[in-house]
């Protein structure tokens, strides 16, 4: 069985859970709980949405006003080291991991559309959604370690 997650880092992190491609899980975490959340299930394969591989941000920022660019400078900031960090973790542990553009993701989906998408029809939130279709195209992905799976 291959399982895969799908990871929306923020002050509130989404993770998605693709069993065999059937989305089973949807949970939102603290960052200080990445770590175990990746570590407890040993997946195979982490799919996460990258705050790094997109800088447009920054266009729309600058014509506001300096104390928000600031604030959206350290919130990206914030999420920049959390996908450093989910990369880091994925490489000790020889766990497949690449990042997703905001924009290679998609566009954001209310719950009626994810479920019509994905077939989910328990609730969710924004955070878990982006976690699931950052996912989405990955989660029939192969096991590359060769099958293990704990």
């Amino acid at each position: 069985m291959a399982l895969i997650l799908g990871v929306d880092p923020g002050a509130s992190t989404g993770v998605a859970h693709f069993l065999d491609g059937d989305l089973v899980r949807l949970d939102t975490i603290g960052p200080h709980e990445i770590d175990r959340a990746i570590r407890e299930v040993m997946p195979a394969r982490v799919v996460f949405e990258d705050s790094r591989l997109q800088t447009h941000a920054w266009t729309a920022q600058a014509k506001a006003a300096r104390g928000a660019a600031l604030a959206t400078a350290r919130s990206l900031g914030q999420v920049d080291a959390w996908c450093r960090l989910i990369s880091e973790i994925c490489g000790e542990l020889g766990i497949p991991a690449h990042g997703i553009s905001p924009a290679g993701k998609g566009a954001k989906r209310n719950a009626e559309a994810f479920g019509i998408v994905t077939g989910w029809t328990r609730s969710s939130n924004q955070h878990e959604r982006d976690a699931a279709m950052v996912a989405w195209p990955y989660r029939r992905a192969a096991d590359l370690r060769g099958g293990r799976h704990a």
